[in-house]
């Protein structure tokens, strides 16, 4: 099969399209005919080497998939050959074939093409990881969501939106801040150009944010902490800005607000029962529609470090999609 190949960390541009050897599904193991492949900030960490996680070289990038199972290994039961689905592989994803759990792989809702497919879980699972369950956002709360035009970022407008929050979008350009208020922000702020906090105390009336969704890190993260109501939540997503930022303290204690990490891989990893429990509360949504994800661009296998400097470069409108054909 084709597979987009690291060969060595570094440049998302020395990645190489190459043959391989197909993948053979093991014990609790499906192998699924990959129609396309989501693109994620993780995939550009890892492949320069700095992510959390060091998979062993080569290895082909790649998080979360569509398309159909082609084979299964033993132990299997609810998946069967032929089936439509959507899952999640940790590795391997840039490729036309990859291996998944079982546990890790679920039904794609009738209706639903491939490419939309693909863009689902990573984005959606972490934000709804991140506002139902570790913020446990309530209607009527305020919710500030930073980088808000991006993948993971327009996922929390719109799950915020349909868990009844009142949104602020905040992103670097109009063209984004456009694109979240159709899914559902009541108001949205430039900080390219415009002063986060000053915004913030517009919308709230001086109050501050019940919640802060921040997958960007860097300068914004300290404003936006400060800018938090009393007992507010200030989600830790990611730090697509590049800088991991030291705030201060204190302002956790002067404004009885908690600092919450949200970590989907791990807490899927440690708690694989309520994980799969959650998933699918969260595509049921999607199929009843009250979820939407947004696909922006497609690329194919070959041009898998274009759909990566699209992510870098942080000029992604909601999700980036590979395909395989």
């Amino acid at each position: 099969m084709k597979a987009a190949l690291v060969r060595e960390l570094g440049s998302v541009d020395d990645i190489e399209v190459a043959e391989v050897a197909d993948p053979v599904a093991g014990r609790g193991q499906v192998v699924i005919d990959v129609a396309a492949c989501a693109v994620n900030f993780p995939d550009v960490l890892m492949v320069r080497g700095q992510y959390q996680e060091r998979p062993e070289l080569p290895f082909v990038a790649g998080q979360e998939v569509a398309g159909v199972v082609s084979a299964i290994g033993e132990g299997v039961t609810e998946v069967q050959i032929g089936d439509r689905v959507i899952g999640s592989v940790g590795v391997g994803g840039f490729a036309e074939k990859a291996v998944a759990r079982e546990s890790s792989v679920y039904p794609l809702p009738d209706g639903v093409d491939m490419v939309h497919g693909a863009a689902f879980m990573t984005t959606y699972g972490t934000s709804w990881h991140a506002l139902a369950e570790r913020a446990a956002i309530r209607p009527g709360e305020t919710l500030l969501v930073l980088g808000a035009g991006g993948g993971v970022g327009l996922a929390a407008v719109d799950i915020g939106r349909a868990l009844g929050a009142r949104v602020l979008a905040a992103a670097s350009s109009p063209e984004k801040l456009a694109l979240a208020k159709q899914y559902g922000a009541e108001q949205g702020i430039d900080y390219s150009v415009d002063d986060l906090r000053e915004g913030i105390k517009a919308f709230t009336g001086g109050r501050g944010v019940d919640v802060v969704y921040d997958p960007v890190g860097g300068a914004l993260s300290e404003q936006a902490l400060r800018s938090t109501a009393w007992e507010g939540r200030f989600l830790v997503v990611g730090f697509a800005a590049g800088d991991i930022p030291k705030v201060p303290l204190n302002l956790a204690l002067l404004k009885g607000c908690s600092i919450v990490g949200v970590f989907l891989g791990s807490r899927a990893a440690r708690d694989p029962a309520a994980h799969r429990a959650s998933m699918l509360t969260l595509i049921d949504r999607w199929r009843q529609g009250q979820l939407n994800p947004h696909v922006s661009r497609t690329f194919d296998l070959d041009h898998v470090p274009a759909a990566l400097h699209v992510l870098a470069d942080r000029e992604a409108l909601g999700k980036v999609v590979v395909t395989t054909s």
